[in-house]
C-alpha cells in the first residue's frame, strides 16, 4: 500500500489504539458475552456436530453454537458465505459497531481489512468432497464450490460493509496468523498507509482438520489441559476475532473508548520442523516483540501463550519464556483451556482477551487445571480468574513450520 493519508505528513510513527471489538467464539459470541465467558472460565467444548465423527474413538470439539450470522450480515447474502467468511464478516461487523462508528464512516477512509487464517475455507470443501465421492464433480453445487476460496474471508467484509477504499488480504500463517494480521493493521496505520485496519483471525471447525490433529495422536479425549502434567492434547474449536485499530489521534478526536494500546510486535519463521515449535526461534520472537513495542521483560505483567495442551507445545514455549524472562515469568495462562484450539483465529481471540482483561482490570484463567508440570515452571492462573491492574500483555502465537507472531499490548495512560 503507498497511499499515504493527511497526518502523517511528519513521517513519524503514529500511536495505535484498538477501539473495537468483534468475537465469535464457543464461550460467547459479542463483547459481553465473550467477557464474561473468559472471566468465568467457561467451557466451550461440546460433542462435534458439524461433520460426522463416525469412526473416531473421540469428536470433543469447541464449536460456536447459537449463531445467528443475519443478525450481522445483510449485505451479502449469507447463503454466498462459506461458514468461516460468516464468522468473520459478523465480527468484523461487530467490532464497527463496537467502535462506535456508522457504516458509511468507514467508506470514505482508506482502509486495510486483513484476515488470518490456518484452513480457510475447508468446511466448505469437505462438503464438496462429500459430494464427489457419492456423486463426482458433476453433482456439485455451483454456490457452494464460490463459497471455497479463502480470499473471501476479507472481501467478504469489505462488501458487507461496503468499503471500496481499502486493501483485502487473507494471510495463511496457519495458528499464528491472526497476529500477522494484528500486525499487518499496526504497521498500516502506524505509519499512515491505512486510517483504520479491520484484523484478526478466523476458522471453522472442519474434518480434515480434526482428523490430521487425530492422526498425529494430538486429539485430547474430554477436555484441554495446558501445562498440566496428565495433559492429553488439544481440541478443535472454531470462530473469529476481528479488531478495529487507528491512530490514537482519530480515537482522541471523536472520542472513543480505548480497550488497549498497541504496542508492538514481532515475527520469525525457523522452518525447523514441520510440526514441533523451537525454543529458541520462539524466545527471539518474544525478544523481537519487545524491542519493536520498547518494552523491557521486567514491564510485563501477563503472557497469554499459545498454550496448546501438547507437551512438546508446552514444554518449549514455558522454556522460551524463561529463556527471556528468567526464573520468575510472568502469569502465563491459556485460552485453549476454553476455547479450544480455534486456529487462525486462535491468536485473535487472545488478543481480544487480552484487550478486555487490560481495560477490566484482570486476568482469565487456564482452566481444568489439576497439576502443573514441573517442566512447564509457570503460574498458569489455575482455573480461576484474578484480580489485576495490567499494564503490558504478550499475546503469543505460535504456528506450524515455525511460523511465529507475538503482538504486545499495552493500557492507554495518555502521553509516554
Amino acid at each position: 500500500m503507498s497511499h499515504v493519508v493527511s497526518g502523517a505528513a511528519s513521517g513519524l510513527p503514529r500511536r495505535v489504539v484498538l477501539t473495537g471489538l468483534g468475537v465469535v467464539s464457543s464461550i460467547g459470541i459479542g463483547v459481553d458475552e465473550y467477557t464474561e465467558g473468559i472471566r468465568s472460565g467457561r467451557s466451550g467444548v461440546s460433542p462435534i456436530s458439524a461433520f460426522d465423527t463416525e469412526g473416531f474413538a473421540h469428536s470433543n470439539g469447541a464449536e460456536v453454537v447459537g449463531f445467528d450470522p443475519t443478525g450481522w450480515i445483510s449485505n451479502v447474502p449469507v447463503e454466498q458465505l462459506g461458514r468461516a467468511s460468516r464468522f468473520a464478516t459478523a465480527a468484523a461487523r461487530m467490532a464497527v459497531e463496537d467502535a462506535g462508528l456508522a457504516e458509511g464512516e468507514l467508506s470514505r477512509r482508506r482502509g486495510l481489512v486483513s484476515i488470518g487464517t490456518t484452513d480457510g475455507e475447508a468446511f466448505e470443501m469437505d462438503g464438496l468432497v462429500d459430494v464427489e465421492l457419492a456423486d463426482g464433480p458433476g453433482g456439485f453445487d455451483p454456490v457452494r464450490v464460490r463459497r471455497t476460496p479463502a480470499s473471501r474471508l476479507s472481501t467478504a467484509i469489505a462488501q458487507e460493509l461496503r468499503l471500496s477504499n481499502v486493501e483485502t488480504s487473507t494471510i495463511g500463517t496457519a495458528c499464528s496468523a491472526g497476529n500477522y494480521s494484528i500486525g499487518y493493521g499496526f504497521d498500516a496505520v502506524r505509519f499512515g498507509e491505512a486510517e483504520f485496519a479491520l484484523c484478526g483471525g478466523a476458522d471453522a471447525v472442519c474434518r480434515k482438520t480434526f482428523a490430521g490433529f487425530y492422526r498425529l495422536g494430538t486429539i485430547a479425549p474430554e477436555c484441554c489441559q495446558p501445562f498440566d502434567v496428565n495433559r492429553q492434547g488439544i481440541l478443535t474449536g472454531e470462530g473469529a476475532g476481528v479488531l478495529l485499530l487507528e491512530s490514537l489521534d482519530s480515537a482522541l478526536a471523536r472520542g472513543a473508548r480505548i480497550y488497549a494500546e498497541v504496542l508492538g510486535y514481532g515475527l520469525n519463521c525457523d522452518a525447523h520442523h514441520p510440526v514441533a515449535p523451537n525454543q529458541q526461534s520462539v524466545a527471539r520472537c518474544i525478544e523481537l516483540a519487545l524491542e519493536n513495542a520498547g518494552v523491557k521483560p521486567s514491564e510485563v505483567d501477563l503472557i497469554s501463550a499459545h498454550g496448546t495442551g501438547t507437551k512438546a507445545n508446552d514444554i518449549c514455549e514455558t522454556a522460551a519464556i524463561r529463556e527471556v524472562y528468567g526464573g520468575q515469568p510472568p502469569r502465563t495462562v491459556s485460552l485453549k483451556s476454553m476455547l479450544g484450539h480455534t486456529m487462525g483465529a486462535a491468536s485473535a481471540l487472545a488478543a481480544a482477551a487480552c484487550s478486555l482483561a487490560i481495560r477490566h482490570g484482570f486476568i482469565p484463567p487456564t482452566i481444568n487445571h489439576v497439576e502443573t508440570d514441573p517442566e512447564c515452571g509457570i503460574d498458569c492462573v489455575p482455573n480461576v480468574a484474578v484480580e489485576a491492574d495490567l499494564k503490558i500483555v504478550q499475546n503469543n502465537g505460535l504456528a506450524f513450520a515455525g511460523n511465529n507472531a507475538i503482538v504486545v499490548l499495552g493500557k492507554y495512560e495518555g502521553d509516554r
